[in-house]
């Protein structure tokens, strides 16, 4: 039919230009968090723009489902706005009869809200994990930065150089401190240059300097000066250990814990909102002359909101145990499709979603 083309159509025109905007504000959020993490020392800066990608892809799914239901709620309150919808209703459309090109509509996005929730979201988070892990455990060297103290975290030691060259092979003005068994080593030295031993071990050779050895709180310490000294460079392997949100789907299955069952839980939560809340925007988009016209877009987002935050406390439950794995799965989206049932026929009923008694009850009180 002639509505169900052009609804779709506008309907995807919509979908675009939400998404667009919904991602730009993401990116601009993830940027000026994660940009604070590398200033901050915990992740690479070269690394920025990788970390926000993976970041993207992870949050695709509720992206998706935000765009869905918005789209349909901005088309049809349009339609409602501009008395398209008046005509089509006065032509013998039903209500009912939206579902059909909607459902046309959404579902590929609820493929793809399903595909990247089970999917794109663990391998996303494996992967910034991963690159977080190989940060924070790199070697000495490679955390040195000229003016900067830095703290090993393989070992007890503390560094700091004045100046250093751009491929980190030569530095100036060094100052090392190390504890040990109460004891506190501190070595100076005006050059240095790291050198690499033909079994893989790596140093760096400090020249013309003191090193001091003692005990603090004690007179006893002892000076030497040197002509060369060797810091041995200590790094840790990248170990990773594996957590619910990186697991991949059929590992979750496999390992069937309260955590593992409860991320899956909210995995497969995502594609069921996102049904009902297609459902949900066709008797939601009615548009009343006599309201405003941003009053569809705050009930848009103040359902979002209420839906996702009880999927989260669902999923908190189960993995506490208050609530079994098939009413954590299931409950939820249950009770939401009863509401979206009770919705539909009111509207198809032409009866207010609030009863009035209850307006002149509220007014009387």
């Amino acid at each position: 039919m002639i509505f169900e083309r052009s609804l779709q159509r506008e309907l995807a025109y919509t979908a675009g230009a939400v998404f667009m905007v919904l991602l730009t504000i993401f990116l601009t959020t993830m940027m000026i968090r994660i940009v604070g993490y590398a200033a901050s020392g915990e992740v690479d800066p070269k690394d920025v723009v990788v970390l926000i990608g993976l970041t993207v892809i992870g949050y695709i799914a509720v992206m998706l489902v935000v765009t869905m239901f918005v789209s349909i709620l901005f088309v049809l309150t349009r339609w409602y706005r501009d008395s398209e919808m008046v005509v089509w209703l006065a032509s013998g459309v039903s209500l009912t009869q939206f579902i059909k090109p909607i459902a046309k509509f959404a579902g590929p996005m609820i493929l793809l809200v399903a595909f990247f929730a089970y999917v794109g979201w663990p391998w996303s988070n494996a992967q910034s994990k991963l690159i977080r892990a190989r940060f924070q455990q790199r070697d000495e060297v490679s955390m040195l930065a000229p003016g900067q103290f830095r703290e090993s975290p393989a070992s007890h030691r503390v560094f700091f150089i004045e100046k250093m060259t751009p491929d980190q092979a030569h530095v100036q003005n060094v100052f090392v401190t190390s504890t040990e068994n109460g004891k506190v080593s501190v070595v100076v030295s005006q050059n240095g240059h790291t050198e690499t031993m033909k079994d893989g071990s790596r140093f760096v050779v400090l020249e013309n300097g003191r090193r001091y050895d003692g005990e603090p709180g004690k007179p006893d310490f002892r000076i030497m000066e040197f002509k060369h000294y060797g810091v041995k460079i200590t790094h840790q392997p990248v170990v990773t250990t594996p957590s619910t949100t990186s697991l991949s789907t059929p590992a979750l299955l496999r390992h069937p814990s309260r955590d593992n069952l409860a991320e899956f839980a909210w995995r497969t939560g995502l594609p069921l909102m996102a049904i009902n809340l297609m459902l949900l925007g066709i008797p939601l988009a009615y548009q009343n002359p006599r309201r405003g016209r941003a009053i569809n877009l705050v009930m848009a987002v103040l359902i979002f909101l209420t839906y996702s935050n009880l999927l989260n406390v669902v999923q908190s439950w189960l993995e506490q145990g208050r609530m079994s794995f098939v009413v954590a799965l299931v409950g939820l989206h249950i009770v939401a499709a009863l509401v979206v049932v009770t919705v539909f026929w009111l509207r198809v009923r032409n009866r207010p979603l609030i009863p009035r008694a209850w307006f002149a009850f509220s007014r009387g009180a």
